[in-house]
């Protein structure tokens, strides 16, 4: 009897087990539904490989139209090396371009990693001349042209305006932006560029 009592109830611990199981399997089928749900929704949507929620269109929208901005700012201030007369236009030009060349590469990155389509190298988007404190190809063309003393000025006067463009993307970006690293690289923006715009507007007044 005891045998048999021992026998039933190790056959009944089983049984249930055995539903525990399956239980637990048709509950992670269920789950795993749920997130490949999720998965695909994620990566259908302009976040992905980022966490839902993480960057919206105004990151986005920052990264490119900062790009080519920045690509600007840096084609004007590889021009001070042959053309600038005074040293301290030259170290300003060089400052920018060591900040900015860096930036582009980290914008570029995050468009990658969103999914979406960054400008070329060397395009210009001919739209934002004329806003946002881009220089129109004309303005280019006569800083091109100039040299010395002539070009100290219009190199400063011209990445005044340029920066102020670049400090108002910025406060967009900080006013209605998400993706954190936008943020604190905007803030940066902010910081560094307005401090180049006092040093810059100290030496017009200087010249």
């Amino acid at each position: 009897m005891k045998k048999n009592l021992i026998r039933r109830t190790a056959l009944v611990v089983a049984a249930g087990a055995a539903s525990l199981v399956l239980a637990g399997c048709g509950s992670g089928d269920g789950t795993s539904g749920a997130h490949d749900g999720h998965g695909s929704s994620s990566s259908a949507s302009s976040s992905a490989p980022a966490p839902r929620g993480q960057h919206n269109a105004a990151d986005v929208a920052f990264a490119k139209g900062m790009i080519p901005h920045h690509r600007q700012a840096v084609e004007m201030a590889g021009l001070a090396t042959g053309r600038a007369e005074s040293a301290e236009v030259k170290k300003l030009a060089d400052e920018i371009r060591k900040a900015q060349d860096p930036e582009i590469r980290t914008l570029s990155g995050w468009l990658t990693s969103w999914g979406e389509q960054g400008p070329a190298e060397g395009a210009m988007d001919h739209s934002m001349h004329g806003s946002g404190g881009m220089m129109t190809p004309e303005e280019m063309g006569s800083l091109k042209k100039a040299s010395g003393e002539a070009f100290d000025t219009a190199f400063m006067e011209m990445m005044i305006k340029h920066h102020e463009g670049a400090v108002a993307m910025a406060k967009t970006q900080k006013a209605d932006g998400a993706f954190p690293q936008a943020m604190t690289m905007a803030d940066a923006i902010i910081t560094s560029q307005t401090a180049e715009i006092a040093t810059m507007n100290g030496l017009l007044r200087k010249s």
